[in-house]
């Protein structure tokens, strides 16, 4: 009886023996390529500790994950089936449920949401190209593909500003941004004019985050293994570099290439991953000019592709495709810095870190 009890209690968001409502938690959802599965665990808000829950098994490898605006929703790019899915995500347990698999059109290798959580944007590396889906009321991808449109080859990330009017486009191999007007209601991109900003030689472009003020854009460059600052002109939505700082310590001499890139919820603290220095780099951020300053980098596990902050900025987690760990880190609230407390092994070729917190 007891039992019965209690279980009836959690199915219905209830504690056991009150009748306070559960608490919503934090969770971390990790892409496993090497093992086709995203591995879910329980993040401890006061410390920071992961704690595995399950995993959900795919038909292939999980690169890109995203999170719609209101936190409902979880999608991936199944990168070797080429599919998009929707998962719902339970704020209490954190599981995810299968809503919708539908053809993704290709290799995306990036997917996100626009601002409304109405629209998917996706990038393809491999085909040159971004695409837009339109996203049901209950999270489902809708099957038809309502515009593609053809970039360059490399096409790296595809991220919309945070007006959702401009949408942004990093391309490695030619060593481009591409630059777009988005029109919410229509469901439409447009080339914005000029439609493509050339980055300084031997840059490409690769990830971008927006400052939450709208004001600068940050793009870590994987060949010049540097983060470049831009300003956001906020009529036309035109970008203009101003900064490029490096990710490497002066003394290192060997091969390195940037891969992801972060900013600290507040805004004060960008980061970026080191594959070959094996390091996140860490910046201050000089939030009225945009400028950064290094804090030098912390090490990580060996080849850091992806890797994702806490939404309320206290922790870090980054992900060593090569090794199959995981390093958590707590976030200094004074200086920026990153103090490794933990590291866990994940499985094969984790390449995406998403943390989710529910109030």
């Amino acid at each position: 009886m007891r039992v019965l009890l209690q279980c009836c209690l959690m199915m219905m968001g209830v504690c056991m023996f009150s009748d306070v409502p559960c608490e919503a938690g934090s969770y971390a959802y990790i892409s496993l390529g090497g093992e086709k599965k995203i591995a879910i665990y329980q993040l401890n808000e006061e410390t920071g500790a992961l704690t595995h829950l399950e995993d959900v098994s795919l038909e292939g490898a999980p690169g890109c994950l995203e999170v719609d605006p209101q936190k409902k929703y979880l999608f991936a790019s199944v990168r070797s089936a080429s599919k998009f899915m929707s998962f719902s995500i339970d704020p209490q347990t954190g599981k995810l449920k299968l809503i919708s698999s539908i053809p993704a059109g290709g290799n995306a290798a990036y997917i996100a949401t626009d601002k409304s959580g109405g629209y998917l944007f996706s990038a393809y590396y491999g085909e040159g190209k971004v695409a837009v889906h339109r996203l049901g009321k209950q999270g489902e991808i809708l099957e038809e593909i309502l515009q593609t449109i053809p970039t360059a080859k490399n096409a790296h990330a595809i991220l919309p500003d945070q007006n959702n009017q401009f949408v942004f486009v990093p391309h490695t191999g030619p060593n481009v941004i591409y630059q777009f007007l988005w029109d919410e209601k229509q469901g439409v991109l447009k080339a914005n004019t000029p439609p493509r900003l050339s980055a300084a030689a031997g840059l490409e472009p690769r990830h971008l985050a927006v400052s939450q003020d709208n004001r600068f854009l940050y793009f870590d460059n994987e060949k010049g293994s540097s983060v470049t600052a831009y300003k956001l002109n906020p009529e036309t939505g035109i970008l203009s570099a101003f900064q490029t700082v490096s990710t490497l310590p002066d003394e290192f001499k060997g091969n390195n290439t940037c891969a992801d890139i972060e900013l600290s919820p507040s805004g004060d603290y960008l980061y970026a991953s080191n594959r070959g220095h094996n390091s996140i780099a860490c910046f201050a951020v000089d939030q009225q000019t945009g400028r950064l300053k290094s804090i030098g980098q912390a090490a990580t596990e060996d080849t850091p592709r992806s890797f994702n902050i806490d939404p309320t900025g206290r922790f870090l987690y980054a992900a060593g495709q090569k090794n199959g760990k995981l390093a958590a880190y707590k976030i200094s609230p004074e200086d920026g810095t990153l103090e490794r407390f933990a590291t866990y092994e994940v499985g094969k070729s984790p390449s995406w870190v998403e943390i989710v917190k529910f109030p």
